[in-house]
């Protein structure tokens, strides 16, 4: 398993969360985000919805598959921009 903090940069609204997905979803791996005490399935469009991301928040993207560093490069890049 692999993982990494990163601070969300701009809004997550619901375009970004559906990008996001779409992203994630591009990857074999299982890829979580945490936030506090919040997990969810960072290819599930309600779950990254309820954990009401917001620019600043710090999250850890963790993945666990075969392109689980590649994954998680891309979604942080993705959060950081």
């Amino acid at each position: 398993m692999s993982e990494k903090s990163i601070k969300v940069v701009s809004e997550f609204e619901t375009e970004s969360a559906a990008q996001f997905v779409q992203k994630a979803s591009s990857f074999e791996s299982n890829i979580l985000l945490k936030m506090d005490n919040k997990t969810a399935n960072a290819k599930s469009i309600m779950g990254l919805i309820s954990m009401m991301l917001t620019a600043g928040s710090e999250v850890v993207i963790s993945a666990t598959g075969n392109d689980s560093d590649k994954a998680i490069e891309e979604l942080a890049a993705f959060l950081a921009r």
